[in-house]
């Protein structure tokens, strides 16, 4: 038996993702610990852009990870930056949970009921300007905070918000699906590269954790996720950019294939790009970074600001 100090953020979100993984090394046969580890991100109310994104959540863990003190950590791979870290490694993704987004609006509401001048609560570019593009007059606020938090937001009353987008995974994990009151389809707004995921990474000389990490990893989802990140990477547009991305394993005629899409959006809702490809999963990455150029080539350096938000630093951090 092994004896193995996961390292998990604060919030319930976190926690519950990180147990989700410490039960299914348990079940293995491993002796696991959580050990929570305070971010800035946890800590400083400030907007994700003044603080710098993805950083404020991943690098505590890494440099916990990196000075010994835990052996593994989970995070949610749509707000790892896509730049490998020195000396880590992402040793296991999961089977990936709905990657869709969430709506949770006031009394029950669609996105098609809430009508124009609805106040919609979101931290994420992505979100806002996907929404955007889709022309009913909304409106938006910059939130901040846990699941819970956000959810409170919503409601009657002058201050409150007529609606908030979440990630579909992130209601799931933590017990309240339930307040959803749609779920977006891509063909209205494609998700986070990642979202849906975890990714657990280690020390990439752990011999021993690698091995206990091993059988958790899904070849479908690693193949997703790779294609997705690889739009990010080749755009060299961070985790906060307006840019949605999704793959799937789907059947071709001689086996499983993937089939990507993408899009990049301006924030104001004046335009977006969507474009598609299909490819082997022996070449996810190289499928993601393919595509991207493509949106390269039709102008979406033009339509959003890609270079405001670095992989190294950016996050939409918005389940």
């Amino acid at each position: 038996m092994t004896h193995l100090r996961l390292g998990t953020r604060r919030s319930t979100l976190a926690t519950t993702q990180s147990g989700h993984v410490a039960d299914a090394l348990r079940a293995a046969g491993h002796d696991v610990e959580l050990v929570e580890v305070v971010t800035e991100g946890d800590t400083n109310r400030a907007s994700l852009a003044s603080l710098g994104g993805t950083g404020v959540f991943a690098s505590a863990l890494r440099e916990a990870l990196l000075a010994g003190e835990i052996d593994l950590a989970v995070h949610s791979l749509k707000d790892l930056p896509t730049t490998p870290e020195p000396g880590l490694v992402i040793a296991a993704t999961p089977e990936r949970v709905d990657p869709r987004d969430a709506l949770c609006a006031r009394d029950g509401l669609t996105l098609g009921e809430l009508g124009e001048g609805a106040v919609i609560g979101t931290g994420s570019p992505r979100r806002r300007a996907q929404l955007a593009c889709l022309g009913l007059g909304l409106e938006f606020r910059d939130i901040r905070g846990n699941v819970e938090t956000r959810l409170s937001m919503v409601g009657p009353g002058e201050d409150q918000l007529d609606a908030i987008v979440l990630a579909s995974a992130g209601l799931t994990r933590v017990g309240l699906r339930d307040k959803a009151t749609e779920f977006l389809e891509p063909i209205q707004m494609l998700p986070a590269p990642g979202q849906g995921a975890l990714a657990v990474e280690c020390r990439e000389d752990d011999e021993v954790v690698l091995a206990a990490l091993r059988p958790l990893d899904d070849p479908d989802t690693r193949a997703a996720t790779s294609a997705e990140r690889g739009v990010l990477a080749e755009l060299e547009a961070g985790c906060a950019a307006p840019v949605g991305a999704l793959a799937e394993v789907v059947e071709d005629d001689d086996g499983p294939i993937l089939s990507l899409r993408a899009v990049v959006a301006a924030t104001d809702g004046s335009g977006e790009l969507r474009r598609s490809i299909t490819g082997p999963l022996g070449e996810a990455e190289d499928l993601g970074r393919r595509l991207a150029q493509t949106l390269i080539a039709d102008g979406a350096p033009a339509l959003a600001d890609l270079s405001a938000t670095h992989p190294t630093t950016a996050s939409e951090h918005a389940q």
